[in-house]
């Protein structure tokens, strides 16, 4: 049974088909186990087939029946991918190279970024550069699945609205609301506003500052130098001098 069926028991009867068709097939086609043995003299002088460093006659070696006449150090006898040593030298080969299991699967296959099982079924949902399971695309504080739903994607991972406004939404620096999952949302030195110009503006005259350049005081925002100042003198005497000098507005976030 494929490791695939004990791990991820709830597979439809199409994708258990076609996961066994698959581990037959690649069992068949590109699984070997390498022969650790000393270089032969025929083979004595030979690059290592990895790093290139010459193999001489008795040295340890490592040969994979299914590439040919060629040799590795030990230590050099590992995946293509992630350059991990083979555990008991099982290996498997696409194109000349030599992979362990699981990244010679994910030549061919999707998997899962939920159950971390390969997907199967031509129909998944992709987001952020990975891949769910249809019904794994769930909500990762909640577990409410997000299929046809609105979501935000947080550290890799979907969150429904409600949660993310729960529980992540940062307040808008101006009027104090969460921002909401369907507010842009602009953030400078930290700080955050909604990108509506009644929150992003000069906290003196009002001007909205999506697009110009501005200052940021203690948390507040300036279109000119003479707003920062202001019209009372001593709010001059008492500006921090560490305070940020005027700069570009951040374009907004989604």
């Amino acid at each position: 049974v494929p490791p695939q069926e004990r791990y991820c028991p709830e597979l439809a009867e199409e994708e258990r088909r076609q996961l066994r068709a698959f581990s037959a097939r690649r069992r068949q086609e590109a699984l070997g186990q390498g022969l650790a043995c000393p270089v032969p003299g025929p083979c004595h002088g030979c690059p290592c087939r990895k790093c290139g460093r010459r193999l001489n006659k008795g040295d340890p070696g490592v040969s994979a029946s299914r590439l040919g006449d060629q040799f590795w150090h030990p230590s050099c006898f590992s995946c293509h991918f992630c350059q991990q040593q083979l555990v008991d030298l099982i290996y498997f080969q696409q194109d000349g190279r030599i992979y362990c299991g699981r990244h010679h699967a994910e030549l061919f296959r999707p998997r899962c970024a939920s159950c971390d099982q390969l997907i199967f079924m031509e129909e998944c949902i992709e987001a952020e550069g990975r891949r769910w399971h249809l019904e794994h695309f769930c909500c990762l504080e909640c577990d409410e699945p997000l299929r046809g739903q609105r979501y935000v994607m947080r550290s890799g991972r979907p969150c429904c609205r409600g949660c993310f406004e729960s529980l992540f939404a940062e307040p808008c620096q101006a009027c104090g609301d969460p921002i909401g999952a369907d507010s842009e949302e602009v953030t400078h030195q930290g700080l955050h506003w909604h990108a509506r110009a009644a929150c992003f503006c000069c906290s003196l005259c009002r001007k909205p500052l999506r697009g110009r350049p501005l200052a940021c005081r203690r948390g507040r925002l300036f279109c000119s130098d003479t707003c920062s100042r202001g019209q009372d003198a001593s709010s001059t005497a008492s500006s921090d001098s560490s305070d940020s000098a005027f700069a570009s507005a951040p374009s907004p976030d989604s």
